[in-house]
């Protein structure tokens, strides 16, 4: 994702996991975030799109965005049923496909690892709102 936060100490092994994966899907380099999930992850991207590697967000990103960065301000470690969830919180910064900037875009991803490997992703931000309004829909 960026550089712009530093990788406290403190994460948990877990936390690691999901940040290392986010700094390689943000380079884009699939192939490298496809190192930290299970062979049969599933992963649910804004709009409800499901994808079964790294390769699909970044298609995605890569016609909704010119680029795209994250800013990742924190992250939330939780046990759950199968494993322990993770959930990243931050905003979102980069150009639209025209070229102009934007910041502080709200995101919440929510992962599931299991055995040190992400078996579930969750994509959820404010790209849908902000496209609107740019359109001249109030959102």
């Amino acid at each position: 994702m960026t550089s712009d936060s530093q990788t406290p100490p403190e994460l948990t092994e877990e936390a690691r996991i999901v940040r290392d994966y986010l700094d390689a899907s943000m380079k884009p380099d699939p192939d490298l975030a496809a190192t930290f999930v299970a062979e049969n992850v599933e992963i649910t991207f804004t709009g409800g799109r499901k994808f079964n590697h790294p390769s699909g967000p970044t298609g995605f990103n890569a016609a909704r965005y010119k680029w795209v960065k994250k800013r990742m301000d924190r992250f939330d470690v939780a046990t759950g049923a199968g494993g322990t969830v993770v959930y990243s919180v931050g905003t979102l910064y980069g150009e639209w496909p025209d070229g102009t900037p934007f910041e502080g875009n709200r995101y919440i991803d929510r992962f599931e690892v299991e055995n040190g490997k992400i078996v579930k992703m969750d994509v959820w931000n404010d790209s849908a709102e902000r496209i609107l309004t740019r359109m001249g829909i109030e959102a």
